[in-house]
């Protein structure tokens, strides 16, 4: 198991196709190391790539050798985004005093604690949602006005949100999921503040309370983060 990442973004210069971006980076990067690096693993999404490596050395080694194959084909090394970050979990504790997280792909790398199949707690490098892409999310939660659209009935609500709810929880919540919980109970908390204003016999919190309770033990996956969250806090 690779112990560091050298997280790579490369800077493209002027206005350029995806697709033709993409096949360039191919050529220019994939192709490169796959003849040059036959033995490293590494991902790349569109400019952004990170590759595996062994030691710090060898990470360091191989960042050189991809800023001289960057401006050999006319790109350079993003400066700010270029880091080698150390993989630190139960098995590798080496005391490094650099970067030990990085993010790829909407998902923070950092190490977390996970629970082993004899329960057991352990440190694990592992993913989870990012902040920028919870604050993102977050955003548009607020930007919806949920508890305003007092003119949509609950189904309608449901159909509107629950494409997007969905894909969110497909996406981010393939790993440590929990991460997302606060994101969902936002969503229910402004469902609940929605049921308040819209039904005047539901006004005080313990009724909308009771209501809330009961309609998502009868409806369960009425909106797609009742599948994992119910709370409202």
């Amino acid at each position: 198991m690779p112990t560091w990442r050298a997280n790579v973004a490369h800077c493209v210069g002027g206005v350029v196709s995806p697709v033709l971006a993409n096949l360039f980076m191919h050529y220019a990067f994939d192709a490169w190391m796959t003849r040059e690096y036959p033995g490293i693993r590494f991902e790349r999404y569109a400019d952004d790539v990170v590759v595996h490596c062994v030691t710090e050395r060898q990470a360091r080694n191989l960042v050189a050798a991809i800023g001289d194959r960057m401006e050999q084909v006319g790109l350079r090394l993003h400066p700010d985004k270029t880091k080698i970050v150390y993989c630190k979990d139960e098995k590798r504790r080496l005391d490094y005093d650099g970067l030990t997280a990085f993010t790829f792909l909407g998902f923070t790398f950092r190490t977390r604690t996970a629970r082993a199949k004899s329960g057991a707690l352990f440190a694990s490098f592992q993913p989870a949602i990012s902040n920028d892409a919870q604050k993102k999310i977050s955003e548009q939660i607020r930007r919806w006005r949920l508890h305003r659209k007092i003119g949509l009935t609950l189904a309608d609500l449901a159909q509107w949100i629950n494409p997007v709810v969905r894909g969110w929880m497909q996406y981010y919540g393939a790993f440590y999921r929990s991460e997302m919980y606060p994101l969902l109970s936002r969503i229910n908390s402004y469902l609940m503040r929605w049921i308040r204003k819209k039904y005047k016999r539901l006004r005080t919190f313990k009724r909308a309370r009771a209501w809330w309770k009961a309609v998502t033990q009868r409806e369960p996956l009425f909106f797609a983060q009742w599948r994992w969250v119910h709370s409202f806090w």
